[in-house]
């Protein structure tokens, strides 16, 4: 078993130290196995009343150097120097089976020097949300943060309205976020700004500390990885929400879920937080914002880059986002190889979904059976079917100019359009369900998201269209 403090006793001066405090009638309500195993930690551990004593006694090897981090960030385009871990506490560091680090971070671990009048707490809602959410992404092969456990409790926390705490232990490289950078840069501690960068070199970006641009290439590292990550969300049709860059990691991971969404009916400006009324977070703002992030995080790189230094790293992200976006979307539509013209005939598709707003998972799901001479159900899918005809021909007479032949590109597109996703209604149901103390429906669903490409035909339930109320269900930040 290993378990590390290097960020608590190495930057113990870029936070504080806290200890978690036990929520009234904590239960250990779920331990995710497989992720349990892909680390370097003690199984045995992961039983209440073991993971208790190292969680909520101050002597615990979880807490006692338990520490909450602090950061700033840009919340909906505004600098705010005011944020930190307000209910989260980094606990430890571990390895995973290929011996890369792993940060043990508890959510939802009571009140911190940041919480900035909160009480610290998550509730069981946002919870189970990104317990459930960690799984879904990981599964699809999406980069993001992970959950090991989650402990329910009796204890009331009010927010919108009267709800019940609990916590996570997530994990994930790093907690590290765009906004560490900018709050040292932007607060003048250029001494601080200096031991993150040395840190982040020694942990995180090791095959580049010796190099003499290494500054340079870790902010490229991190715009070529962020491209990547919001190139995934836009192929697989995932709405983060709030892109602050305090929500941004280091690692182009996604992270710090909120009222995050998978689509439903496509439509290309889909805001899925209630609370955006500008639309900043939009699902086709998503590429934009990042790269606006981007640009902030690059202001705490300037004591070591000039400006044209900066200017060419940030020039990566458009061209490795687009390549990114474009290959996956060849991949689902069952592209062999590139051809001219593939772009145009992926976005035409793209735009009659929006037009129509047909959903977006399952239209993706009917063409992965496509056979150009049965054209139905997926002619049947559609309401102009004259337009949805003149695309079919265009598609079939690119799909003639490759070598696979129908079964081989059927069965390849089935790997990349997901019959099953976290719909916002299906987590809303497990949710009502486990707020009355029933936890199976949370628990298949969990199963469930494993499997996302699999047939699964006893659940078949779960990959139909969401009902009308499913569709314009309110998502809070409020957590």
């Amino acid at each position: 078993m290993f378990l590390a403090h290097t960020y608590a006793k190495q930057l113990a001066d870029l936070g504080s130290p806290v200890f978690v405090q036990k929520p009234q009638g904590a239960v250990l309500r779920h331990v995710n196995q497989s992720l349990l195993e892909d680390l370097d930690l003690d199984p045995e551990l992961f039983t209440q009343s073991r993971l208790f004593h190292a969680l909520f006694d101050e002597t615990g090897r979880l807490n006692r150097l338990a520490m909450a981090q602090k950061y700033g960030g840009h919340q909906f385009g505004q600098w705010n120097p005011e944020l930190g871990d307000g209910r989260g506490l980094l606990l430890a560091e571990t390895k995973d089976s290929r011996g890369k680090p792993v940060d043990l971070h508890l959510k939802g671990a009571g009140q911190t020097p940041y919480s900035r009048f909160g009480d610290g707490r998550a509730v069981l809602r946002s919870t189970l949300r990104e317990y459930l959410v960690g799984e879904a992404m990981h599964y699809l092969g999406i980069p993001s943060s992970r959950s090991l456990c989650l402990i329910t409790s009796s204890e009331p926390v009010m927010r919108e309205r009267r709800e019940t705490a609990a916590m996570m232990i997530r994990t994930c490289q790093s907690h590290i976020r765009f906004g560490h950078f900018e709050y040292f840069y932007h607060s003048g501690q250029s001494g601080k700004l200096q031991r993150l960068f040395d840190y982040c070199f020694t942990y995180h970006f090791p095959e580049l500390h010796d190099r003499d641009d290494k500054y340079q290439a870790m902010l490229g590292q991190i715009v070529l990885d962020t491209a990547e990550l919001v190139a995934k969300w836009q192929a697989f049709g995932f709405a983060h929400g709030v892109m602050n860059t305090d929500n941004m990691s280091i690692h182009g991971i996604s992270f710090d879920f909120g009222p995050y969404a998978f689509l439903d009916d496509f439509k290309q400006d889909f805001i899925c937080n209630h609370s955006d009324h500008q639309g900043r977070y939009a699902f086709d703002n998503q590429p934009g914002i990042a790269l606006w992030n981007l640009n902030a995080l690059a202001h705490a790189f300037t004591p070591y880059l000039d400006v044209e230094a900066l200017k060419n790293q940030l020039a990566k992200f458009e061209p490795r986002l687009l390549e990114h976006y474009f290959g996956l979307m060849a991949q689902k539509l069952g592209l062999q190889d590139k051809q001219e013209g593939d772009r145009a005939l992926i976005s035409a598709f793209i735009q009659q979904l929006h037009d129509e707003a047909r959903d977006y998972h399952i239209s993706f799901r009917l063409l992965s059976h496509y056979q150009p001479d049965k054209p139905q159900p997926l002619l049947d899918h559609f309401v102009d079917q004259t337009r949805t005809q003149a695309w079919l021909e265009q598609y079939s007479a690119r799909l003639s100019a490759q070598e696979w032949s129908d079964e081989q590109r059927q069965a390849s597109m089935r790997r990349h359009n997901p019959k099953y996703v976290l719909r916002n209604y299906l987590a809303q149901q497990a949710i009502e369900q486990a707020g009355e103390g029933d936890f199976r429906e949370f628990e298949t669903l969990f199963e469930l998201l494993k499997h996302p490409y699999q047939e699964q035909p006893d659940k078949q339930a779960y990959a139909k269209a969401p009902p009308d109320w499913g569709k314009s269900l309110e998502i809070s930040c409020s957590s």
